[in-house]
């Protein structure tokens, strides 16, 4: 297909508590734009406070695809978002609206944009051992397992994320060769015309946004929800939903596992660190244009991405 027949789409990434939301807002009250969200934690139902969703009010005046799609015991891959965002994509091209993805989910900017590669299935007897052995050894000696046979997934995946863990040492087993090699593969790239927008803001800022931001979450509700959330059938703190920054120090706090002073600085500290790997992903996206502080020049650089789009 010739690039300039493909539709149009601007992908508007950032670390959390850069202002990608209110950015975006304001961006779609402006051009014909539909938001589609890029974010693993908003995905979920009964995650609200915790996750910076928007609010009702901000939703009905600008929808956001891909919120409140799943309830908080269900898993939701790469593969899923890639899935729902290209079907949210073809309804806002065919709305006659250019979708505007914005999120901080690195892994789901990816899976979008270059596709995923073949990975073999799930097998319920590997799966079931692999699960019996962090039993018996922890997950943590497992991942310290993977970092020996696939360094580079366990550099990316936590030693608290025993899903992830479990579905890279699966992957090995099943196929004799790393996870991260085999991710890496050809996969069906998009076959839209993308503007990339990096919303970057100053370190010191960025940190400041956060701590005020989570002691805000707090005050908020944050743990009234991780407590209503922990009466919920079947969830569980290792649920994908419940290893959300601020969800999972919530969850130990209502264990006991801390006091309230230590939990918010645990909370803060960890969203901090997802900041970091955020921001080192974005410094990756070579093809991105870094905003102002502020985002001030994105409207013009969606202007002018936009110009052959809307000028008859």
């Amino acid at each position: 297909m010739h690039a300039e027949r493909r539709p149009a789409a601007v992908f508007l990434m950032g670390p959390t508590a850069s202002g990608k939301t209110a950015l975006a807002v304001d961006l779609a009250r402006r051009f014909p734009l539909s938001v589609v969200s890029v974010d693993s934690a908003l995905v979920y139902r009964g995650l609200d406070v915790g996750s910076a969703k928007p609010d009702a009010a901000t939703r009905a005046a600008v929808p956001h695809a891909l919120v409140d799609i799943r309830e908080p015991e269900d898993p939701y891959s790469a593969a899923d978002f890639r899935r729902d965002a290209l079907v949210a994509m073809g309804s806002a091209r065919a709305d006659g609206r250019v979708p505007l993805l914005v999120g901080g989910t690195g892994l789901y900017f990816a899976a979008l944009e270059r596709g995923l590669s073949a990975l073999p299935a799930a097998d319920p007897v590997l799966r079931a051992r692999l699960e019996a052995e962090a039993g018996a050894v922890g997950w943590a000696a497992m991942h310290e397992r993977l970092a020996r046979l696939d360094p580079a997934a366990a550099a990316r995946i936590h030693r608290n994320d025993p899903q992830r863990i479990q579905r890279a040492l699966e992957v090995i087993e099943l196929t004799g060769r790393p996870l991260s090699a085999q991710q890496q593969g050809p996969g069906k790239r998009l076959p839209w015309r993308v503007l990339k927008l990096a919303l970057l803001p100053d370190r010191a800022v960025l940190h400041a946004r956060i701590a005020a931001r989570f002691c805000a979450m707090v005050d908020a509700g944050l743990l009234a929800e991780v407590a209503a959330l922990r009466r919920r059938p079947g969830l569980r703190a290792d649920a994908p939903s419940m290893r959300a920054v601020g969800y999972r120090q919530a969850w130990e706090h209502l264990d006991g596992a801390t006091t309230r002073d230590d939990f918010i600085q645990r909370g803060i500290h960890a969203t901090r660190q997802l900041a970091k790997r955020q921001v080192t992903w974005l410094r990756g996206e070579h093809d991105a244009f870094t905003l102002a502080a502020d985002g001030g020049d994105a409207a013009h650089r969606i202007a002018g991405f936009l110009d052959p789009i809307t000028t008859p």
